[in-house]
């Protein structure tokens, strides 16, 4: 016997989805904000150490 989901089911898995996509990338963007200046020194300095 087969157990089917209900539209509210497949609806509601989407939406969880969507909250981890959004709850990933405000976590993203504030380590960005926080530790963007560090991360292009350390960008900055393998470019100079490669020469270009």
């Amino acid at each position: 016997m087969k157990i089917l989901k209900s539209r509210g089911q497949s609806g509601q898995g989407m939406v969880e989805y969507a909250l981890i996509l959004v709850l990933v990338s405000i976590v993203v963007i504030v380590i960005l904000l926080t530790m963007g200046n560090q991360i292009q020194n350390v960008f900055s300095n393998v470019v100079a150490a490669l020469g270009a």
